[in-house]
């Protein structure tokens, strides 16, 4: 069985300590086998900080599935890692970026069955050149076919409790009605629908979407957003054949029997809709890229930084992308082109 290529995020941060308490849990929690990308000195360092007894074995994505059960598989950089826990330095980007390549460039040689990544610090990126607001806008670069135009990435947060899209995601709320348009959102649920049958097997999703301002406008009263920008892409949706129904209003949208109603919920912005999910399921959420040619998960949390080194890390979010990305990767095998 092809790992799952697990890059290490930011050398300061958590991933670190994840991977290695996930590995160390790994029958326990049925910890499905990876392959993590990073500098194994530093990852014995961070396991002699925190008195892991995790032995690391410099691999490859051929051999990681066969080692996993006795040692933590690690592909080697060539940028060595020197920063300490909570505190990044120079050499903190070039590795973040460098796993994220190389991880990239192992699930598109089929060596590798999905991406999971663990979080970096943006503006330590930025502020080392990274011209991409985060790992979505950059996955999705590096998933563009030569001299083509790159896919459009989609952010969902999923959990059993509550899936959720953005439609708009990391902009100004001030910006967000003027950013916010039918074709977008149609793309946006044209997307949604097409990776929830092709991944997660739903036959027929069923897309809720929500209204831009309150009460969902109330018929163009409280703004008339809903009526001529929203209602018009629900039924755009609708008349290709998509399951999708709106815009109501974001305040009744959450409860645990309007959310039997749907599949996944579409937010017009970001907290919108992922406050109503890590309310729920912050422990548990996980964040996957749709539209990209390959599986990606991502836990749905930070660097954190003053938890780094301490042991204190809490390893379920970072646990359940794993099972999902392994869940996804499986189902996109059995059903290449659905």
């Amino acid at each position: 069985m092809r790992p799952l290529a697990l890059t290490l995020g930011e050398p300061a941060g958590i991933g670190p300590d994840l991977a290695l308490l996930l590995w160390t849990r790994r029958e326990r929690l049925g910890v499905p086998p990876f392959l993590l990308i990073g500098d194994p000195t530093l990852l014995k360092a961070r396991a002699r900080l925190l008195k892991l007894d995790v032995p690391i074995a410099e691999s490859d994505a051929e051999d990681a599935g066969g080692r996993f059960a006795t040692a933590l598989p690690v592909l080697p950089l060539d940028q060595a890692a020197t920063a300490a826990p909570g505190k990044p330095d120079a050499t903190s980007a070039a590795c973040a970026r460098a796993a994220i390549d190389r991880a990239v460039a192992l699930v598109q040689a089929g060596k590798a069955a999905a991406l999971v990544t663990n979080p970096i610090a943006k503006a330590v990126m930025q502020r080392a050149g990274f011209a991409f607001p985060g790992h979505t806008e950059y996955l999705a670069q590096l998933a563009a076919a030569p001299g083509a135009s790159p896919p459009r990435p989609v952010m969902l947060i999923y959990s059993d409790e509550l899936a959720v899209v953005p439609v708009t995601i990391h902009v100004p709320l001030s910006e967000v009605p003027r950013l916010l348009t039918a074709d977008l959102i149609v793309e946006t649920g044209r997307i949604v629908a097409h990776d929830l049958k092709r991944r997660f097997g739903i036959a027929n999703p069923r897309l809720a979407l929500c209204g831009l301002n309150p009460h969902a406008g109330e018929q163009g009263t409280i703004g008339r957003e809903d009526e001529d920008v929203v209602r018009p892409a629900v039924e755009r949706l609708q008349a290709e054949g998509i399951a999708a129904s709106g815009p109501y209003a974001a305040d009744s949208l959450f409860h645990r029997e309007a959310r039997s109603r749907y599949d996944v919920a579409l937010g017009m912005y970001h907290d919108q809709v992922l406050g109503p999910v890590k309310t729920l399921a912050f422990e548990r959420a996980v964040n996957v890229t749709l539209g990209l040619p390959f599986v990606r998960t991502s836990p749905d949390h930070g660097t954190a930084l003053d938890l780094a080194g301490t042991g204190r890390a809490d390893p379920s979010s970072l646990l359940a992308a794993m099972k999902l990305a392994r869940r996804l990767a499986d189902a996109e095998a059995i059903a290449p082109a659905r």
